[in-house]
C-alpha cells in the first residue's frame, strides 16, 4: 500500500531520501581532476589494462590542456590514460572514449556515466533546490561548451554519441540559472550557443520543410556502439539480434517494414540503424510510439520536439527583451507564435482530444496516445480549451504511481506500464500553469508516495518505476534495451525536490 496522501509530508522518509539526495550530487559529480572515474564507460568494450580514451575539441590546444591535467591530475593516473586531438571527421575516430569538458558536471548514475542532455535539466533543477548553487552553473557551462566546440548539446560527452543531441532544454536552464543570479552580462554571453543550437533543430535533416517542423533525425547510419556491447542477454542476443528476431515473428503493420529490414537477407538496413539512432536522440530508448522500436521517428513530427522548440523560441524571446533588443524578442514572439499555429494545424487531433504525432510520410496522425501529449500545458501552446480537453483524458494516462507514458504494454522501457520521473515533471507543471491544481498535486503525491515507497525497499531513488505496481523492480518486464534499472539517478533526484516544492507550495 502506498502512503496516504495526506501523510505524505510527515513520512520521515522524506528527509532521508533528501539527505540521500544532496549525498548523491557528489558522488555523481565528475571533472577533469576525476579523469579515471569520467573516462570509465562500461557501455564499450575496453581493452583490459589498455588505456581510456580522451579527445580534446580542435578548438582547443592539446599541448595546453595536457599541462593542465598535469597540474591536477596524479602520473599514475594519466599513465591510464590516452589523451588525443578529436579528429575534424567522425569517421576518422579510432576507438571510442570522453569528449574533454574543462568544468564540473553531473552525471545520471550507473552505466550512465556521462554527462546527457536531457537529464541535465533535470538534474539542475534539482541542484538549484538543493542550492547547489556553483555546481548548478557549472553543469550549465559545459553544456554551453559542448554546442561551442562539438556542435550541439550532445546525447552525452562519449565519441559514439556526437551528431546526435537529446530533446532540447537548453534554454530553460539558462533561464532558471539566471533567475538565481541576475547577471545580465552572463545571459548575454549565452546568447551565441542558445542560437547555434536551435538551428541545429530547425535547419535540414531536421526540418521537415513540406509541415515548417522538426523531427529527429541521425546523418549516421550503422550500429549504435554503445549499444552492441552492452545490451546482451542471457542467450548472448544484442538489441538488434532481438529486433531481427521480432522481425522474423511478428507482422508489422505500423510501417513499411521493408524499408528496415531485409527479410531474405535477414539484415537491418541502414535506414534501420539511422533510424534508431534517431529514436535515440529523442531521449525515449526505445517505445514502439512510433511502430515496433520507433524507428519509423524519423517520419514523424512529433509532439515532445515541437513543444521544446515553442518554449526555446519564447526562451530567447525573453532573453532579448531582458536584454533589451526589442526587435529581436519580437521575432522571437513571432517565431513562438507561428510554430504554435503549426502545432495547432498538424498535431492538434479535435476529436480524441489530444495532441497526436505527425507523419508526414502518410499525411496522417499516429493514433499512439503517448504522454507527450501533455507537453504543450508545460509550454503555453495549449488554448484553454485544449487543456480542458486534455484533463479529461488525463485518466487514461493516471495511475496509481503517477503519470504513465503509454497505454500499451509492449516490452519496452518507454511504455506502459512505466513511468519517468521527467513526463512527472511535465505533467503536474503543465496542470498547475493551466490552473488544475487538484489534478497537479494528486500527479505529485502520487508519484512522490511511489519513491517513499521504494525508497523504504531498496534505499535508492532510480532510473525508472512500474508507476502501476509502485515499484522499482522492472527489470523482468523489460524485453527490448537495456533492461537494468540504474541506481542514482540525476533525474529522479530533481524531480523529487521539484514535486516535493509543489506539495509544500500546495499544502
Amino acid at each position: 500500500m502506498l502512503l496516504q496522501t495526506s501523510s505524505i509530508l510527515e513520512s520521515p522518509t522524506i528527509a532521508a531520501i533528501k539527505t540521500y539526495v544532496r549525498d548523491q550530487w557528489q558522488v555523481l559529480t565528475r571533472s577533469p581532476d576525476q579523469l579515471l572515474a569520467a573516462a570509465y564507460d562500461e557501455k564499450i568494450e575496453h581493452e583490459k589494462a589498455g588505456p581510456w580514451l580522451l579527445y580534446i575539441s580542435g578548438q582547443e590546444d592539446l599541448d595546453d590542456v595536457v599541462a593542465h591535467l598535469k597540474q591536477t591530475v596524479a602520473p599514475e593516473v594519466l599513465e591510464q590514460v590516452s589523451v588525443r586531438n578529436l579528429p575534424l571527421e567522425c569517421e576518422q575516430i579510432e576507438g571510442h572514449g570522453l569528449l574533454y569538458l574543462p568544468g564540473d558536471y553531473v552525471v545520471p548514475g550507473g552505466r550512465f556515466n556521462e554527462l546527457y542532455g536531457w537529464d541535465s535539466y533535470f538534474i539542475l533543477l534539482g541542484l538549484l533546490r538543493d542550492q547547489q548553487y556553483a555546481l548548478a552553473k557549472s553543469l550549465l557551462e559545459q553544456l554551453l561548451y559542448e554546442v561551442k566546440h562539438y556542435g550541439s548539446v550532445l546525447n552525452a560527452n562519449r565519441t559514439y554519441y556526437l551528431n546526435r543531441s537529446q530533446p532540447p532544454l537548453l534554454s530553460p536552464m539558462v533561464l532558471a540559472w539566471y533567475e538565481h543570479c541576475q547577471d545580465t552580462d552572463w545571459l548575454l554571453s549565452t546568447l551565441p550557443q542558445l542560437e547555434s543550437y536551435y538551428y541545429y533543430w530547425v535547419v535540414p535533416p531536421h526540418l521537415n520543410q513540406a509541415t515548417g517542423l522538426s523531427r529527429y533525425f541521425s546523418v549516421v547510419g550503422g550500429p549504435a556502439p554503445e549499444v552492441l556491447y552492452s545490451e546482451i542477454d542471457e542467450q548472448g542476443r544484442s538489441h538488434f539480434d532481438r529486433v531481427k528476431a521480432y522481425y522474423r515473428d511478428h507482422e508489422v503493420t505500423d510501417y513499411d517494414v521493408s524499408l528496415y529490414y531485409d527479410a531474405e537477407a535477414d539484415e537491418l538496413t541502414d535506414l534501420f540503424y539511422r533510424g534508431d539512432r534517431a529514436m535515440r536522440e529523442s531521449g525515449l530508448d526505445p517505445t514502439n510510439r512510433f511502430g515496433p522500436f520507433s524507428v519509423d521517428v524519423i517520419h514523424y513530427a512529433p509532439v515532445c520536439l515541437n513543444v521544446l522548440l515553442h518554449q526555446m523560441e519564447q526562451d530567447l524571446a525573453q532573453i532579448h527583451g531582458i536584454l533589451g533588443h526589442s526587435v529581436l524578442a519580437q521575432q522571437w514572439r513571432d517565431r513562438a507564435d507561428y510554430r504554435r499555429g503549426l502545432i495547432d494545424r498538424y498535431l492538434w487531433n479535435d476529436s480524441s482530444g489530444f495532441y497526436l504525432d505527425y507523419n508526414f510520410r502518410e499525411r496522417c496522425h499516429c493514433r499512439y496516445e503517448y504522454a507527450t501529449a501533455f507537453y504543450p500545458l508545460w509550454s503555453g501552446a495549449a488554448s484553454p480549451e485544449q487543456a480542458q480537453r486534455l484533463v479529461e483524458n488525463l485518466p487514461k494516462f493516471e495511475a496509481a504511481g503517477g503519470f504513465r507514458t503509454s497505454n500499451v504494454v509492449s516490452g519496452n522501457q518507454w511504455d506502459a506500464p512505466f513511468g519517468w520521473a521527467p513526463f512527472q515533471y511535465f505533467a503536474v507543471k503543465g496542470l498547475l500553469r493551466y490552473g488544475y491544481s487538484t489534478e497537479a498535486r494528486r500527479l505529485a503525491e502520487k508519484f512522490v508516495a511511489l519513491l517513499v515507497k521504494d525508497f523504504e525497499r531498496c534505499g535508492v531513488l532510480l532510473e525508472k518505476y512500474n508507476i502501476e505496481t509502485c515499484t522499482g523492480e522492472v527489470s523482468d518486464d523489460i524485453k527490448f534495451g537495456y533492461s537494468t534499472n540504474e541506481v542514482g539517478f540525476g533525474w529522479t533526484n530533481g524531480v523529487f525536490l521539484e514535486l516535493l516544492t509543489v506539495l509544500e507550495e500546495q499544502r
